[in-house]
């Protein structure tokens, strides 16, 4: 059947702009290429000491769930990302509830980096009050992000730049004082792979089960879709290339880390273990990894919202949510702006609930558990939906199609039945608050809940 002709000039569209590199780099920045270090401590305590097996283990784990990601993109080049493919393959409603656990995980990831990088920054200048840094860092976020999407991309190169400095830097001091330190024979420099002392294999998939969340972000390149050039080719490329980048540069980032700090010393504090290994490889370190921290947390929050605006049109062209407001495009700016503005103004608000409810700590901590809850029902159904669609539904029965979604939706789902009593009944709340919307959206299930509106590929 004839596709219909859609003209561009009456219907606003996001414009395709976006290059395999400027993928790359969005997705480098909305993990963070300084990832494990603000869990190194976490990681090293849980896996005895292996944190460098951990994060190499997950890596692989993910890697299955980014090939589903960028295969099911080549079907759906579409900015709505999870919920288009679950919808699609497998039922519209229950691409209506992946996208409503997507929702919220891309809510609350720039709303805890607007919590994190407000408090540092009230740490570093405490004549600033809290709100204050709130409010600049949520204006900062949706400001740049309202300028359209090269503009993110060029801000996106520019942190990715100062945080591979920083990371140079800590490198060139970590091999100078491991060099410059007696240490105990070759076997020092294997022990971080594998310590026969400190040996646990229940203990290393423990911290491989916190590993893997050090990966979460790397699925919010598939919501621009709509705005990648080639897209069928350069999602799946970019997904995984980011997975294995992310992975390799986290590995040798807490190798070093290990040689420089052995597991078998403990750290004075668990939670900031990193800083005092840059810290003891070059003193001025401890400030600079800090700040650096706050910069990465700054363009994941801003990487976050970009993702979030995206799904929320997808959402909303395809009328799962209001199309009014949430699937309408700026004609001047082709950016979804009033999805900016809303997340940004969520995000704001979270940001001040989250630590009034919780506590300054313990509300940044409750909204990375949720985070995760969503996240990794979204992982989930994109496995599945690819199962359907490149195995199932395929004449021929290949193991390659077989395989990666299979492991990739067990080990989300393991991940999933691990998460914490409250992430989990948070979350059960989130979930039936957006089914309760979707039955009186449909009068009881009894109506077309989601329209399906796959745009062209090119203007």
């Amino acid at each position: 059947m004839a596709s219909p002709t859609i003209t561009t000039s009456s219907t606003p569209r996001l414009r395709r702009a976006l290059t395999l590199s400027d993928l790359i780099l969005y997705g480098i920045i909305v993990i963070q290429p300084v990832a494990p270090m603000s869990v190194f401590g976490v990681l090293s305590q849980r896996g005895r000491g292996h944190v460098v097996t951990t994060i190499l283990i997950a890596m692989v784990a993910m890697l299955f769930t980014a090939i589903s990601y960028g295969r099911m993109a080549r079907a759906y080049p579409s900015a709505g990302s999870a919920f288009t493919y679950v919808g699609q393959e497998i039922n519209p409603a229950l691409g209506y509830v992946t996208g409503w656990s997507m929702v919220m995980d891309y809510m609350l990831n720039p709303m805890i980096c607007i919590i994190w990088i407000s408090q540092q920054a009230h740490d570093f200048a405490p004549g600033i009050p809290y709100w204050g840094w709130a409010i600049f860092f949520a204006l900062v976020f949706t400001g740049l992000n309202i300028q359209g999407v090269k503009t993110s991309a060029r801000v996106n190169t520019a942190l990715a730049m100062g945080m591979g400095v920083v990371i140079a830097i800590f490198f060139v001091a970590a091999a100078r004082y491991i060099f410059g330190v007696p240490h105990g024979g070759p076997g020092f420099f294997t022990r971080p792979f594998y310590d026969p002392q400190m040996w646990n294999a229940k203990a290393v998939l423990g911290g491989t089960s916190i590993a893997v969340l050090t990966y979460i972000g790397f699925d919010g390149i598939s919501t621009l879709s709509e705005e990648a050039e080639n897209p069928r080719r350069n999602i799946l490329l970019a997904t995984v290339f980011t997975c294995l980048v992310i992975g390799i540069l986290s590995a040798l980032e807490v190798y070093a880390a290990q040689l420089v700090w052995p597991a078998s010393q403990p750290y004075p504090n668990v939670d900031t273990a990193f800083t005092y290994v840059a810290g003891r490889a070059w003193r001025p370190l401890f400030a600079v990894v800090g700040f650096t921290l706050v910069v990465a947390n700054f363009g994941s929050g801003m990487g976050a919202q970009l993702g979030a605006a995206r799904l929320l049109y997808g959402m909303g062209r395809s009328k799962a949510l209001p199309q009014s407001f949430f699937g309408v495009v700026d004609p001047k700016r082709r950016v979804p702006r009033n999805n900016v503005l809303f997340v940004g103004g969520l995000a704001l608000a979270g940001a001040f609930l989250l630590p009034a409810v919780a506590g300054a700590a313990t509300g940044y901590e409750l909204g990375a558990n949720l985070l995760n809850f969503g996240a990794l029902i979204a992982f989930m159904g994109v496995n599945a939906a690819a199962f359907v669609r490149y195995y199932l539904r395929e004449q021929e029965k290949k193991l390659v199609n077989l395989v990666p979604p299979v492991l990739g939706f067990f080990i989300c789902f393991l991940l999933w039945w691990n998460l914490s009593t409250k992430a989990r009944v948070f979350g059960a709340l989130w979930m039936a608050v957006g089914i309760a919307f979707g039955a009186w959206k449909t009068r009881g299930f009894r109506g077309d809940l989601v329209n399906f509106e796959l745009p062209p590929e090119e203007e």
